[in-house]
């Protein structure tokens, strides 16, 4: 909105056109949605600690948590109101990839929020049944899957990039392309899920893996660094910078108060959304194996959670002392916050890792 208002202004204050380049917008939205979290943030602390909207701890979880039993909980819903008005201020809303991500961020929102209700007010840790959970994911994966594919105007939009590579890339084809992307987006949003386990320890990776998304976001979305780094250019990508940063600062203000010991818990509605735009955002650059391998952490938990059930449904014995893998130094003896920290420099390397895929082509 702001940055229609300062494109309309420009055209008789020259001034304004300082508006329309996205690095100075993405800093403007990192700098909102932090304000707008640590205004509405203690507020809103308040209201969940009011109504009793607090965690319903697993009973077969480590001890340790017992104590968490009661924390407010439903707090991804500050991250998604102050990432949303955020983007809403300094994105260009002409965009359609924007609205891609905003439509399918806060889609996967509403079922984390159902989820988080029926653990809140029916006291149920299982939350909202997982078929039906997987149902309403997977229908919001296909519809922004068909929505990129039919939309996309150039190859190199449905192309699966292979880093490391200057020149290798597969054409997937519409259906090929449908099917990877519904894939990244519903895997991504349950492993950031997954990994939302212990204080603090979703969100910091996930500002960390969102930070380097939009990066390439911006290389992909500018014609000389695109064709200078060996990446293929898509027009309008850019733009995902500004949503990417409101990401970032909405997640790090949200770390003020998620950090040990948390005063409020992310829950469902915003590991939902929070791994299903990270995964929308991959698709968009066409990176989703860099995602891979940045958002290592959240890959390792979920192939925990997998080789768990199935090691224990096909010999009755389990590989790990409880998954996903966090729980599972916990019993080792591991302080939570030793996990959390180790975890967030695992990840930061995974990054850097795949940031340096930037240039080593």
């Amino acid at each position: 909105m702001l940055h229609a208002l300062a494109m309309w202004l420009s055209q008789d204050i020259r001034a304004f056109n300082v508006f329309g380049y996205i690095t100075l917008r993405a800093v403007l939205a990192t700098m909102t949605s932090l304000l707008i979290s640590f205004i509405v943030g203690p507020a809103m602390i308040r209201k969940l600690t009011a109504y009793k909207i607090g965690q319903s701890v697993r009973d077969d979880g480590p001890k340790s948590h017992l104590s968490k039993a009661g924390t407010p909980t439903m707090g991804g819903a500050l991250i998604l109101v102050s990432m949303g008005v955020s983007t809403l201020l300094w994105a260009d809303l002409s965009n359609r990839f924007v609205w891609v991500v905003l439509v399918v961020t806060f889609g996967f929102g509403v079922i984390g929020w159902v989820d988080d209700y029926r653990k809140v007010v029916f006291r149920n840790p299982k939350g909202l049944p997982g078929r039906y959970k997987y149902f309403w994911q997977s229908v919001i994966g296909i519809v922004a899957a068909l929505f990129l594919a039919f939309s996309a105007t150039l190859q190199t939009e449905t192309q699966l990039i292979v880093p490391f590579f200057k020149n290798v890339a597969y054409p997937l084809g519409v259906y090929g392309f449908i099917v990877l992307t519904y894939f990244v987006i519903v895997g991504t949003s349950n492993a950031v899920n997954l990994t939302d386990g212990l204080d603090g320890l979703a969100i910091m990776p996930t500002v960390m893996v969102g930070t380097a998304l939009g990066i390439f976001a911006y290389v992909a979305g500018n014609t000389v660094f695109a064709k200078y780094l060996g990446f293929p250019y898509i027009p309008g990508a850019g733009e995902l910078t500004v949503l990417c940063a409101a990401l970032a600062g909405s997640g790090l203000a949200f770390l003020w108060f998620n950090a040990y010991p948390a005063e409020v818990f992310m829950g469902d509605v915003g590991a939902l959304a929070l791994g299903a735009a990270l995964g929308t955002i991959a698709v968009i650059v066409r990176q989703e194996i860099v995602l891979f391998i940045m958002g290592g952490v959240f890959v390792v938990e979920t192939l925990s959670v997998m080789l768990q059930v199935a090691s224990f449904k096909l010999t009755g014995k389990r590989i790990f002392r409880m998954a996903p893998l966090h729980h599972h130094y916990e019993l080792k003896g591991w302080k939570e916050n030793q996990v959390v920290v180790r975890f967030w420099i695992i990840t930061m390397m995974l990054v850097l890792f795949g940031l340096s895929t930037l240039k080593l082509r």
